[in-house]
């Protein structure tokens, strides 16, 4: 399939790329996008949450109330769980939320998003270009050149174009990644996806089979 590249003022260039099936072509599984999303979700989870329990409250140790004749429950001391300020019961400790996912459900995933995009026509190729300074009103009118003010755009660039990471960073709903760190949360988590002339052939050599 064959897709037409425009230029920043979103006009045709007159150039095309054409799309390989195997990457922009393929039946979306939205399975192994659950996945690898939850997947990324829980890799970005610090895990440091920490309850005091029984052992680790300060409190007195005394024993409240005399074992036996009081006519009410046994109580050791003030750090049980029964007593406001006592310990936590079960509470949340430090872990690893990381769990293994097979490289090729990660691939599938992002093949499936981007033929998803494709198919909705919400995947524009965009002839190469970066900016002399950053400008975030610079980079609006390269939105609004290409009608997607207020739309929800992740643009994937080559790499080294660091005026256009600083130009969007400020912008609400518009994100700007490199073609190494594009990952499926982001592809999946956006209304339009803007692919630099440069990356078609990237994403195709590391994604195809």
């Amino acid at each position: 399939m064959k897709i037409k590249v425009l230029n920043k003022e979103g006009k045709e260039t007159g150039k095309s790329v054409e799309l390989s099936e195997e990457v922009f072509g393929v039946e979306p599984n939205q399975h192994v996008v659950w996945l690898d999303v939850k997947h990324y979700l829980a890799n970005q989870r610090q895990g440091t949450h920490k309850s005091k329990e029984r052992a680790e409250v300060s409190r007195s140790t005394k024993k409240l109330v005399r074992q036996k004749g009081s006519g009410g429950a046994r109580h050791g001391s003030a750090k049980s769980p029964t007593y406001v300020g006592g310990g936590t019961v079960f509470g949340p400790r430090p872990r690893d939320y990381d769990f293994k996912l097979n490289k090729k459900i990660k691939v599938l995933a992002r093949k499936s998003v981007l033929s998803a995009r494709v198919a909705e026509n919400n995947l524009i190729i965009v002839e190469d270009f970066n900016m002399e300074s950053p400008k975030t009103k610079a980079y609006i009118q390269f939105l609004n050149a290409l009608s997607l003010a207020g739309k929800k755009t992740l643009f994937v660039v080559n790499g080294g174009e660091n005026n256009l990471y600083l130009s969007a960073r400020n912008i609400p709903k518009t994100k700007v990644v490199d073609k190494d760190s594009v990952n499926t949360y982001d592809l999946i988590n956006t209304e339009i996806i803007l692919l630099a002339e440069s990356t078609v052939s990237h994403l195709e050599s590391i994604l195809k089979d």
